[in-house]
């Protein structure tokens, strides 16, 4: 079942079970995935529609981070919620074992030596964990620090 599908069956599920944070959480998914695809004159492939609903996890993240330095609880609180709920449509997340792991390899097949090679560090590593979702940010941070301990 598509993406777009699946998100228009949970819908009409909340609706019936007048779940308010989850109907305006899947809309909310619902139209970032239509507009993703009016951008592209197309429909979106499985990989297209996890990318979108990754960016509105990390809008998320940044929202709450930026809530909870403002000292509302409240609203970091919502967003924390929405961030569960958008989750619940990812693939499981890969783990810090699954990150080195993925490292070491995408390092010996690059022979990479210095953090200058730091991209196509990150670009294999990313294909090694495909199926798996990725934080972009702290994948960089690993491969950075594990360049810069071999010098």
């Amino acid at each position: 079942m598509a993406f777009i599908d699946r998100i228009q069956k949970d819908l009409t599920e909340a609706m019936k079970l007048k779940d308010e944070l989850r109907l305006s959480v899947l809309r909310m998914v619902k139209s970032a995935l239509k507009n993703k695809e009016i951008e592209k004159i197309r429909p979106l492939d499985d990989a297209e529609s996890l990318q979108v609903l990754q960016t509105l996890v990390k809008q998320r993240k940044e929202s709450v981070e930026q809530f909870s330095r403002g000292g509302r609880a409240d609203l970091a609180d919502k967003e924390t919620r929405e961030i569960a709920i958008i989750e619940t449509y990812l693939p499981a997340a890969a783990n810090e074992a699954d990150m080195d792991r993925a490292i070491e390899a995408a390092i010996a097949e690059t022979s990479a030596n210095s953090p200058k090679q730091m991209g196509a560090v990150i670009k294999a590593a990313r294909a090694r964990l495909e199926g798996k979702t990725v934080d972009g940010k702290a994948l960089s941070d690993r491969v950075r620090d594990r360049l810069s301990r071999m010098n």
